[in-house]
This record gives structure tokens, C-alpha cells and sequence, in this order.
């Protein structure tokens, strides 16, 4: 029952405030509306207004964090983002994948994972992220990339499809 109800009040966020403006003040309430019903939710955490968050209550997101225009984060499992992160626009971050049964995927069980994304990192535009991935702290996921597995290399960029390391970061 909590599910359902934490879907139809994330609808309720997004419907309210999706006309209004893209300015820090009103993204920063977007994002403090969501975290009331998130596991856990840092300050500064910022929406935009055309951005999709479902399953709230499998999200935990740290402090100054900022979601992009028409980013999904869809926590049917677990999604731990950590401190100042920020996600481009357009990138998809679900913790859930279908499975087939009997031939067809249409009525497969789902399966979840975890997802966990380090502090400091950045996600850019149109990437995508799925199941048991991780990205570690400092971090680049390159635009239009696929992260589907665990990365233990932190100060690095990640790219391609699947993404792979592609440099470590002189720091």
C-alpha cells in the first residue's frame, strides 16, 4: 500500500510543479518535496521540471545533488546516490530488469538489483544505468554510455557501451 501511495504522491510532485521555472529556489523544493518520501535525502537536492522519480521509497540520495531535464530514476530496487552528484540530462537510472517467462517478457517476473553511484561523481547526458552497477566516487560516466556492472576504480571516466574504463584521472 505504501508503494502505491508513494507513486501517486511522486505524480502529484511532478504534475504540481512541472510548469514552473527551472531556477534553483523551485528546484530545490522539487527536490525536498521527493525526499520526504525517499529513504533518505541529503540538502540540496535538485529537480527539474521534467525529470521522473518513481519508487521513492528505494531511493537514498545525498547532500547537493542535481537531476537533469528528463532524467528517470525509477528505485524498483535499490538506488544510493552519494554526495554531490549530478545527473546531465537524460540519462535513465532504473534498479529493475524483466525476465521471460514462458517466451515472452510481457509477464516475466521482474528482477532487482542495486545501483549505487559514489560521491562526487557525474553522469552525462543520455547515458543509461542499470541493475547491480556501480560508479565509484569522482567519477565520469561519458555521455550516451551503458553502465551495467560494478566499478571498484575511483577518480576515473567510464565510457561505451557497455562502458569500460577509459582513463584514470590525474588528480
Amino acid at each position: 500500500m505504501k508503494h502505491k501511495i508513494l507513486l501517486m504522491y511522486a505524480w502529484f510532485v511532478r504534475s504540481l510543479l512541472f510548469f514552473l521555472p527551472d531556477v534553483p529556489l523551485l528546484m530545490r523544493f522539487r527536490g525536498f518535496l521527493y525526499g520526504l518520501g525517499m529513504k533518505k535525502c541529503g540538502k540540496d537536492f535538485q529537480v527539474t521540471h521534467d525529470a521522473i522519480i518513481k519508487d521513492l521509497q528505494n531511493i537514498t540520495v545525498g547532500r547537493n545533488c542535481f537531476v537533469g531535464n528528463g532524467t528517470v530514476l525509477m528505485g524498483s530496487g535499490s538506488i544510493v546516490v552519494g554526495d554531490e552528484v549530478m545527473f546531465a540530462p537524460h540519462v535513465i537510472v532504473i534498479s529493475g530488469n524483466h525476465t521471460s517467462e514462458n517466451g515472452s517478457y510481457r509477464y516475466g517476473r521482474g528482477d532487482r538489483g542495486a545501483i549505487v553511484i559514489g560521491d562526487g561523481s557525474w553522469v552525462a547526458g543520455n547515458s543509461t544505468i542499470q541493475k547491480d552497477s556501480v560508479l565509484p566516487e569522482n567519477s565520469v560516466l561519458s555521455a550516451n554510455s551503458f553502465l551495467n556492472k560494478c566499478f571498484d576504480i575511483p577518480d576515473a571516466i567510464y565510457g561505451g557501451v557497455p562502458a569500460k574504463l577509459l582513463k584514470k584521472k590525474n588528480i
